[in-house]
């Protein structure tokens, strides 16, 4: 991707002076239209109508809407052409190895300082995938923890906001309400959910997005709805 006056970014992120810090960083060194979005509903809302016009989304992974890696998983199964890159304050190497084994193109620090947060940017937007320099991703993952990997990303759009949901402690019958569907299409989803994470219960499939998240993934004791 090459930078131009119509090269489009969007920031989700739900702290405003940090979404105009983002802002005043990436007017200082591309000539981009800048979007913004508070909660996830608002990202995806705005997505729905002008996916074809982004060309790069800078996401928190704690935002109001998503819980730890499921706004990155639900936007590379929905949005694949898009790049992604993570904007966080939780920057240790398990949460910036699995932000970029779920498909970021890069991690950006909040600690990071403005000119540091302009040079991420500029790599991301050249074409580049961007980590801090000082990260070393070399070592070997934990077994367990690519295969549960491997699964999640198994999992349709639609599926991964189920599975948020139900890690939320929804019922079925809320659910289908919240995305305006049928409670037998919701059955269908989560029993898929289950197939595709070899576990036997909606709060093993909790607990398998929580393990795989660490404490990002907000875990609800789930009911049976």
């Amino acid at each position: 991707m090459t930078a131009s006056d119509n090269t489009h970014i969007v920031i989700a992120d739900d702290h405003p002076l940090f979404r105009d810090a983002l802002r005043q960083a990436i007017a200082s060194i591309v000539p981009a239209k800048i979007s913004e979005a508070g909660t996830f509903e608002e990202l995806t809302a705005r997505l729905e109508q002008e996916a074809a016009d982004v060309d790069l989304i800078l996401l928190d992974l704690s935002m109001p809407g998503i819980s730890g890696f499921s706004g990155l998983i639900y936007l590379r199964a929905q949005y694949s052409a898009i790049p992604v890159v993570v904007v966080s304050a939780s920057d240790d190497v398990g949460t910036i190895r699995s932000s970029m084994d779920f498909g970021a193109s890069g991690f950006i620090p909040k600690r990071l300082g403005v000119e540091a947060l302009r040079t991420a940017i500029l790599k991301v937007i050249e074409g580049d995938i961007w980590i801090p320099p000082d990260v070393d991703l070399s070592a070997a993952a934990d077994p367990e923890m690519a295969r549960l990997r491997d699964r999640l990303v198994t999992l349709t759009p639609q599926q991964v906001r189920v599975l948020m949901m139900l890690s939320e402690g929804l019922l079925n019958k809320q659910i289908a309400y919240e995305l305006r569907v049928s409670e037998a299409t919701i059955k269908a989803h989560v029993s898929a959910i289950l197939q595709k994470l070899a576990v036997e219960s909606r709060t093993q499939a909790v607990i398998a997005a929580a393990k795989i998240a660490g404490d990002q993934w907000r875990q609800s004791e789930p009911s049976a709805g």
